[in-house]
């Protein structure tokens, strides 16, 4: 039975697409460099022509929570995760004039709705787009997003963080607590948009 269930919840959690030509890619905001790097190597590819990085500072810290890996490369003072971002990006070849900017949102529902508004003051028209984050950390991201931009197909290319992976997470505590907390947040943060969403549609079919 709990291989089952771990099972279920791996599926559910670590969302994997293909990725596949897009207007744009999506990057909550973080502090991993391998993140904007693998959307920089997408940009490269020819799967989107425009990047659009999201995060301004940490809601319980007020400030950028610091690069996790190769501080020594990106090694400047950033002041919020979309600085960082678009610092990797750059220097990873991607050109200045395709990266648009959100650097307000202080957790991921901010990361979607304000690259929302970010887009559509841009005047974009987003049929298609990937979003690449942290693995364990797909499926809220692929849900806020869904309901930020409702008419575009969203596709999701994770990439693995702290060393929590669909294979291993529940192996040690640390990806235990992080997934099971994903998994907790995908349940209680989207109640209200849930019941909203739900009496939108009763009211439309009356």
């Amino acid at each position: 039975m709990m291989n089952k269930i771990i099972t279920d919840i791996t599926e559910y959690i670590f969302v994997e697409d293909k990725p596949l030509k897009a207007d744009i890619i999506f990057l909550p905001g973080g502090s991993f460099p391998i993140i904007p790097e693998k959307a920089a190597n997408l940009y490269h590819q020819g799967y989107s022509p425009k990047l659009l990085p999201s995060g301004g500072v940490g809601i319980k810290t007020g400030k950028f929570s610091g690069v996790k890996d190769k501080a020594d490369i990106y090694n400047k003072e950033y002041l919020t995760d979309c600085e960082f971002y678009v610092d990797v990006l750059i220097r990873n070849g991607v050109l200045d004039k395709d990266i648009l900017r959100e650097d307000k949102s202080q957790h991921t529902r901010d990361n979607a709705f304000f690259s929302r508004k970010t887009a559509d003051e841009a005047g974009l028209d987003i049929h298609k787009a990937l979003i690449v984050c942290k693995s364990f950390h797909a499926r809220r991201c692929l849900m806020l997003y869904q309901m930020a931009f409702p008419n575009t197909e969203i596709h999701v290319i994770p990439v693995d963080c702290y060393g929590i992976t669909r294979d291993n997470w529940y192996t040690f505590e640390y990806g235990i607590d992080r997934v099971l907390g994903e998994l907790a947040r995908c349940g209680n943060q989207f109640v209200g948009d849930v019941k909203k969403y739900l009496s939108e549609e009763k009211n439309c079919s009356d």
